[in-house]
């Protein structure tokens, strides 16, 4: 199947320059590669249950969402513990550290996922309460 993609251009290039790198036969085999680890992370997101507690980071471009993110950590005041933030030029770095119902800390990775000017998010799950 084919299909097409928008791409920010650096992030074009880097993805080329990686596999290529890598030594992989195409940019095809280099996506689906990517979409299966994708696929794979989802899934492992997903089987935690129960209780837990959990760190989640992310980098945003400060000026374009800080005042959806505030939405976002109220709405999820439930879980968020306390957070850790710092800048870097427009750039922010922040931490989130959560207690609660695994499924409710999957929404909050999810939402954050969501929005553009959100980097990565990333989730560590420290210990499931027994």
């Amino acid at each position: 199947m084919r299909t097409s993609l928008n791409v920010p251009q650096e992030v074009l290039d880097s993805f080329d320059e990686t596999w290529n790198e890598e030594g992989l036969e195409s940019r095809s085999r280099a996506v689906r590669e990517a979409m299966q680890e994708y696929i794979e992370r989802h899934n492992r997101l997903e089987e935690i249950e129960g209780e837990t507690v959990a760190a989640v980071a992310f980098d945003y471009e400060h000026t374009l969402v800080i005042e959806e993110l505030h939405t976002v950590q109220h709405t999820f005041e439930d879980v968020i513990g306390t957070t850790q933030h710092m800048h870097h030029g427009d750039w922010c770095l922040e931490t989130v550290f959560c207690t609660g119902p695994a499924k409710r800390i999957r929404e909050l990775v999810y939402q954050l996922r969501d929005f553009d000017a959100v980097g990565r998010v990333n989730v560590m799950f420290l210990l499931p309460v027994s």
